[in-house]
C-alpha cells in the first residue's frame, strides 16, 4: 500500500489510489448486491404479480443508460464524489452542491436501511427471536435491536477509517459471497419447485396493469438495482480510472441486472399456487421477512435456508459498508469545494475523511429512530437517488458542448438519443415514487440549501467559491416542476389528485424533462470557466498521482 501523500497545490492529505478494475466493480456491484435481493422480489410481486417481471426489465434499461452516462463521465472526469463534482463542472458550485447534498441524502440513509434488513431477515431464527428479541410485532427495531444495529454502524465505520483498501479488499470477498448466493438460491429453487401455472395466476400476468408494473419500480425495484455509481464515488483512489472505471460500472450493472431477473423469476416460480390463487397480498405468508428462506425450507432445502439466513447478514452488511464510505466521500467533496464547512473535507495522514466518516456514522445512528424498518425509507432513497442520476445526462452533454476536447475513454453511443433519454427515466422514477415523497426530499433539499447559505456567510469573502446563478438557473424549476406533476398524477400515498390519466402522466413527464434537459445545457457554464475547473481539478489529481508513486 502506498505511503500517505501531501498534495503540493493544497498542504493537505490525499487520498490514496489504491483501487483497480476487479476493486472497482466489486464497489459497484457490491452496493447492487444487497438487500434488494432478499425483500426487493416479495415486494415487486405483492405491488405487480407476475408483472413484476417486466418491471425488473424496465428498470435495468433504464439504470443501464444512466449507467453508460455515468461510465463516460466517470472515465473522463475521475474524482472522488464524482456524482457531485459533474455538475460541478458544468453548472457551477450551486449545481454541485444540490447534486452532492442529493448524493449524501440517499446514501446516509442506505446504510442504516441494510442494517435494518438484515436483521429483520436474522430474527426469523429461532434461535435469534428467544435470545435477543431484535424486532417488535409490528417489525421495528426493540432496543436490543438497536443495539446491534449500532454495533453494525461501528464495525462499518471502523474499517473506513482504517482505510479505503481494507474497504476494497474486505469487500471482494463479500461480493463474491454475496453474487454466488442468488445464483445458487435460483439454481435451487428451479430445480426442485417450479410452478410455471404462477405466472398467470392471482389475476393474470398483470392484475394491477401497467400501472402496478410502474408502482413497483420505486417500491424496491428500483433501490435492488441502484448502485451502479459507487465505483465513481471512490473512483480518486482508483489505480488507473481511465482505463477500469468505465468498465467496471457496465460489467456491475450486467451482473446485478441478470441476478435480480432470475431471481424473480425463480421466486414466482416457487411459490405455493394456492398462496396466490386470488391475489398476490400475501405471496409468503402475513409478516414474513425471510421470503426466499421459507420457500427453500418448503422445497425440501434447508440446508439452503441457512445459507440465506447467513447472507441475510453478509450482504446488507456489506452494502451498509460501501455506503458509510459513499456518504463520507459525498461530504468530503462538498468540504473540499468549500459549500459545506471546510473540517468536512480534510483528511487524515492515512488518506481517509475522517470527519466526514464520522458524521455518516452520527447520522446513520439517528435514522434508526424515525425509520426504523426497511420498507420505511425505501421509496425516499429511491426518488433521491433519481434526482443524483438525473444529473448526469446534463452534465454529459453540456461537457460535450463546453468541453470536446477532453479525453473520453468510453464515449457514450447516440449520446443525443440516450443523454435526454436519461434524464427522462430518472425523471420518470421521480414522478412514480410519488407526490408525498417528491415533496419530503425537496424540504430535505431546501434545508441542505439553508445550510449551504450558512456556509457561505461564515466564509471570508475572498475564499468563497464562485457561483454562476445564470448556470443553476434551471435546477429549481425542474425540482419544482416534478413535483407538480406528481400532485396532479397517479403516485402516491397522499396528495396525488390524479388528474393527469395513467399513459398521459408518462408523456407529461417526458415533454417537461426535455424542455429543462435543453434550457439546462443552453445554460451551462461558458467553455472557458469550464475548462478552467476541470483543468484545476486534473492538475491536483496529476500532483497526488506522481506523489503516490514517488513514495512507492
Amino acid at each position: 500500500m502506498a505511503t500517505p501523500t501531501v498534495s503540493a497545490a493544497t498542504g493537505t492529505h490525499e487520498l490514496k489510489r489504491s483501487i483497480g478494475f476487479w476493486g472497482l466493480t466489486f464497489i459497484s456491484l457490491g452496493s447492487i448486491i444487497g438487500s434488494g435481493w432478499l425483500l426487493g422480489a416479495l415486494t415487486a410481486a405483492k405491488t405487480a404479480g407476475p408483472a413484476s417481471l417486466v418491471s425488473w426489465v424496465l428498470a435495468a434499461v433504464m439504470l443501464a443508460v444512466l449507467a453508460l452516462i455515468h461510465a463516460e463521465l466517470g472515465g473522463a472526469y475521475p474524482a472522488s464524489g464524482g456524482t457531485a463534482r459533474f455538475p460541478l463542472f458544468a453548472f457551477g458550485t450551486l449545481a454541485g452542491f444540490t447534486a452532492g447534498w442529493a448524493t449524501w441524502l440517499q446514501a446516509v440513509a442506505i446504510a442504516p436501511i441494510e442494517v435494518e434488513a438484515s436483521l429483520a431477515y436474522l430474527d426469523n431464527i429461532g434461535w435469534v427471536k428467544d435470545h435477543l428479541a431484535l424486532l417488535k410485532d409490528d417489525g421495528t427495531l426493540t432496543g436490543s435491536g438497536i443495539f446491534w444495529a449500532t454495533l453494525l454502524m461501528i464495525l462499518f465505520t471502523v474499517i473506513n477509517i482504517i482505510g479505503v483498501k481494507l474497504l476494497s479488499d474486505s469487500n471482494t470477498v463479500t461480493v463474491i459471497w454475496k453474487t454466488a448466493v442468488p445464483v445458487l438460491t435460483v439454481v435451487v429453487l428451479v430445480s426442485l419447485t417450479f410452478h410455471a401455472s404462477n405466472f398467470t395466476a392471482g389475476g393474470g400476468f398483470a392484475p394491477h396493469g401497467a400501472h402496478g408494473i410502474f408502482a413497483a419500480l420505486p417500491a424496491g425495484v428500483v433501490f435492488a438495482l441502484q448502485g451502479f455509481e459507487q465505483a465513481i464515488q471512490v473512483s480518486g483512489e482508483a489505480r488507473d480510472p481511465e482505463k477500469d472505471l468505465s468498465r467496471a460500472i457496465i460489467v456491475a450493472m450486467m451482473i446485478g441486472a441478470a441476478v435480480y431477473i432470475l431471481l424473480e423469476i425463480a421466486f414466482i416460480g416457487a411459490l405455493d399456487p394456492a398462496a396466490i390463487a386470488s391475489n398476490w397480498d400475501n405471496p409468503i405468508g402475513k409478516g414474513d421477512f425471510g421470503p426466499y428462506a421459507s420457500l427453500a425450507a418448503g422445497a425440501g432445502a434447508a440446508w439452503l435456508a441457512y445459507v440465506l439466513y447467513a447472507d441475510a447478514f453478509v450482504s446488507p452488511a456489506g452494502t451498509g459498508l460501501i455506503y458509510v464510505a459513499t456518504s463520507a466521500r459525498a461530504t468530503y467533496a462538498m468540504g473540499r469545494t468549500g459549500v459545506l464547512p471546510a473540517i468536512l473535507g480534510r483528511l487524515t495522514v492515512r488518506g481517509v475523511p475522517l470527519i466526514s466518516i464520522l458524521l455518516a456514522f452520527v447520522v446513520g445512528e439517528f435514522m434508526f429512530l424515525p425509520f426504523p424498518s426497511w420498507q420505511a425509507l425505501v421509496g425516499v432513497v429511491t426518488s433521491a437517488t433519481a434526482i443524483m442520476y438525473a444529473f448526469a445526462p446534463v452534465s454529459m452533454a453540456a461537457l460535450r458542448l463546453r468541453d470536446p476536447d477532453r479525453h473520453r475513454p468510453y464515449h457514450l453511443p447516440f449520446p443525443k438519443v440516450l443523454a435526454p433519454l436519461g434524464f427522462i427515466f430518472a425523471n420518470l422514477i421521480i414522478y412514480w415514487g410519488g407526490f408525498d415523497v417528491t415533496l419530503k426530499l425537496l424540504v430535505a433539499i431546501f434545508l441542505g440549501r439553508v445550510l449551504f447559505e450558512v456556509t457561505l456567510a461564515l466564509t471570508h469573502p475572498e475564499d468563497r467559491p464562485d457561483i454562476d446563478w445564470r448556470a443553476a438557473s434551471w435546477i429549481w424549476p425542474w425540482l419544482g416542476g416534478c413535483l407538480i406533476i406528481g400532485l396532479l398524477g397517479q403516485y402516491g400515498t397522499w396528495g396525488d389528485l390524479k388528474v393527469i390519466g395513467d399513459g398521459w402522466d408518462a408523456l407529461v413527464v417526458a415533454v417537461f424533462s426535455l424542455v429543462i434537459f435543453y434550457f439546462a445545457v443552453s445554460v451551462a457554464m461558458a467553455a472557458e470557466k469550464v475548462g478552467a475547473i476541470v483543468d484545476a481539478q486534473r492538475a491536483e489529481m496529476e500532483a497526488i498521482e506522481a506523489e503516490v508513486k514517488l513514495a512507492d
